[in-house]
């Protein structure tokens, strides 16, 4: 009796009704592939002369994390996202585990410790999986605490629960990832109830006082009284500091940490409406452009592709998150459209922001362009995080409308 029980446990898991199969929001899954093999397109151009060893090195690897990131992806939509609520708190902590390994063994680079290397040449970023182990056990934390999101000390205890991440994150450290958990954790409390007013006063309060910390700490001319507090601390490197000024003023470090900006905007300026063509773009050929296969594979879409490739990219964006909003008011329960919300929210700051710095209207963060940027970790952070909506669109409701 026992083994049956175990048999249908694992069966539940794993089982998909045939019927639900046609539930598969098949739009969802086309612009999911048409980013992917724009990824490969995108990456055959901007890594060609990143390794001159090995030309088409990047689109290799990219290819194989692809193929990988689709088992995975495949396998987390067949199991029921429901049994995760069971295997919360090891979850919870398993992350923790992990990203204080990053702290404790981890390998550093560029002032930074954010891998861990197997090999010499294969590690993991669990960072980039914190977010999706936070986005799994975040939901059943507001789960249980639907209705009780009215007043600002009932803010407190979610606050704490995604802080402990955020600050191994921060202390590695990576500013870019730790915002991508802010994010994440607004977009949440909204869906989960939150009182609307309180919260959203409590996070433009935060803002308003981030504002003033930076200008005056910045501020080259303040009033007597107010002298004191200019160049007061931040916990914030030297290296992220110089980014907010940069993006101020990237012409004021031409040949420092405004290169980054400069030589974008002249990459994405310069693609005018058709782009320059295939292959035939200057920075990012010529490797003016630092980081162009990660970080500022926006920017080679603008010189090569010009606005009509940089615009198709982003309805590409549009329709893949219209999709996964769409994932999410269907969900079956609460919990799935948590689970869709911090899925879509991630994705949505990660496309925001990374667009944003490489055209000069946000700072450089670091953070890549989600399933088009070159990258295992993050290729995998991102299929999994597929495979997650995936599970809650096989086991949807109907919409009544």
């Amino acid at each position: 009796m026992k083994l049956c029980r175990k048999i249908n446990y694992l069966r539940g898991i794993y089982y998909v009704d045939r019927r639900s199969l046609r539930n598969l929001d098949l739009l969802f899954l086309l612009f999911t592939f048409l980013l992917l093999a724009a990824s490969l397109i995108i990456l055959s151009t901007a890594s060609i002369n990143v390794m001159k060893s090995d030309p088409f090195h990047y689109v290799e690897t990219q290819a194989v994390w692809i193929l990988t990131g689709i088992v995975i992806a495949v396998v987390l939509a067949v199991i029921d996202y429901t049994k995760w609520q069971h295997f919360r708190w090891w979850i919870y902590g398993f992350n923790l585990l992990l990203l204080l390994a990053v702290i404790l063994f981890g390998d550093s680079a560029k002032g930074a410790t954010r891998w861990i290397y197997f090999t010499p040449s294969i590690g993991i970023q669990p960072s980039e999986f914190a977010k999706i182990f936070m986005i799994l056990t975040f939901a059943d934390f507001l789960v249980k605490r639907k209705g009780k999101l009215n007043n600002v000390k009932d803010f407190i205890v979610p606050f704490l629960f995604v802080l402990v991440p955020m600050l191994l994150i921060f202390k590695q450290p990576d500013l870019g990832t730790t915002l991508v958990f802010v994010a994440i954790f607004i977009g949440m409390m909204f869906v989960a109830g939150a009182n609307p007013y309180k919260f959203g006063g409590l996070l433009l309060g935060g803002a308003v006082i981030v504002g003033i910390a930076l200008w005056l700490h910045f501020s080259q001319d303040l009033p007597v009284w107010l002298q004191w507090a200019q160049g007061m601390p931040l916990p914030l490197q030297d290296y992220q500091l110089n980014r907010l000024v940069i993006f101020m003023d990237p012409a004021a470090d031409q040949t420092g940490d405004g290169w980054h900006i400069l030589q974008s905007l002249w990459a994405i300026g310069s693609g005018g409406l058709w782009g320059k063509g295939y292959r035939a773009g200057t920075q990012g050929q010529l490797n003016f452009l630092p980081e162009h296969h990660t970080d500022f594979v926006f920017s080679v879409v603008g010189e090569e592709f010009g606005f009509i490739g940089t615009i198709t990219l982003l309805f590409l964006f549009l329709i893949f998150l219209l999709r996964g909003v769409y994932i999410a008011l269907r969900a079956r329960d609460m919990y799935g459209m948590l689970i869709s919300t911090g899925i879509v929210s991630m994705f949505t700051f990660h496309i925001l922001v990374n667009v944003g710095m490489t055209s000069g209207i946000m700072p450089v963060t670091g953070i890549p362009l989600p399933l088009i940027s070159a990258g295992g970790s993050a290729m995998w952070s991102n299929m999994a995080a597929i495979g997650l909506l995936l599970s809650v669109n096989l086991r949807h409701r109907r919409l009544m409308f």
